[in-house]
């Protein structure tokens, strides 16, 4: 009797050395896929070499802008995800170009190969939000499912996890600040969700383990006021700080100011975006379309946090746990 191998699953990951797509490539390497990282810088990928087996992950380059790249990527792909997502524009790398245009392209490319797909958005993703964050998100989800009737669209909330960009720039900031600025008063409401967590709901829409065609949300296990996330930060860095109150007219200005200067830390397009609340909404836990649905259980920013955040303690590791600084 002859016995035919059968070759593991090739997947086509965009921005595969980010954030969010590192541990989209150990979750999908840990499944058995062959997973190909497709991002600008190939060359400074080489952290994802250890995520999985000799030969198993392999980086090409690849630009959202440029369509040639982005079909070159996908070939003898069977799947595709798009991890590819900014937070603040910065010279070519604006919202449009990359979560719009790019988002199309990725979809274009697949359809043409034949590969299913998983789009990766956010929750707050709507065509006519005031920010032009959540716009472009809005425009790349309608430009995905234009071309992809049966894609998976994924909308994480807050993204937390060992390299995030919240949790980690406030707890770096807290180690020279005395106080932590809370805009509109902190009411505003987030759902943090573990970026492992949103890994794991990729990785089952690769295996066509999730209904294709439909639009997740997903959000962690608590919601939280932005005042409730930024005093359980500083019970686990073991830093007293004054929460401060900033008004929404100067966080405004603020943004406008901070926006143009080198490092993004504050932009009047992220003001915007903070005064909605970012949560999963009621219908998609009506209908399944959450972790829970998915079958997988969040974890909570108390049971990560603690892991990642001792390098702001006072002492590092070695801090007394409980002890205030």
């Amino acid at each position: 009797m002859t016995t035919i191998k059968v070759s593991p699953k090739l997947v086509t990951v965009f921005g595969g050395s980010g954030f969010v797509g590192r541990h989209v490539v150990r979750t999908l390497a840990a499944r058995g896929y062959l997973v190909r990282n497709a991002c600008r810088r190939p060359e400074l990928a080489g952290h994802l070499q250890p995520l999985g087996n000799l030969g198993q992950i392999h980086s090409v380059q690849a630009n959202l802008r440029h369509r040639w790249s982005v079909e070159r990527a996908v070939e003898g792909a069977d799947h595709v995800v798009n991890a590819v997502g900014i937070l603040a524009e910065s010279g070519r790398q604006s919202f449009n170009a990359v979560q719009e245009f790019g988002a199309r392209a990725v979809a274009e490319a697949a359809q043409s190969v034949g590969a299913s797909l998983t789009h990766i958005s956010a929750i707050g993703a709507d065509v006519n939000s005031a920010s032009h964050y959540a716009r472009s998100k809005g425009k790349g989800e309608q430009a995905v499912l234009d071309t992809v009737p049966d894609a998976v669209i994924l909308r994480p909330s807050l993204l937390f996890g060992p390299e995030d960009e919240f949790f980690n720039r406030f707890a770096d900031m807290v180690r020279y600040s005395p106080f932590v600025p809370l805009l509109g008063g902190g009411h505003n409401r987030i759902q943090p969700v573990y970026v492992g967590d949103v890994a794991e709901a990729v990785a089952l829409s690769a295996g066509s383990q999730i209904t294709r065609g439909t639009i997740y949300e997903l959000g962690g296990p608590e919601v939280l006021t932005f005042r409730q996330s930024m005093e359980r930060m500083l019970d686990v860095v073991g830093r007293r700080r004054t929460l401060v109150t900033v008004p929404w007219p100067v966080a405004q200005l603020m943004g406008s100011v901070l926006g143009v200067l080198p490092g993004n830390l504050l932009t009047s397009d992220q003001v915007t975006l903070l005064r909605t609340d970012n949560v999963v909404s009621e219908a998609a836990q009506k209908e399944g379309r959450t972790l829970a649905g998915l079958g997988i259980k969040p974890e909570t920013i108390d049971s990560i946090l603690p892991s990642y955040l001792w390098r702001y303690r006072l002492a590092g590791q070695y801090t007394r746990v409980g002890r205030q600084a």
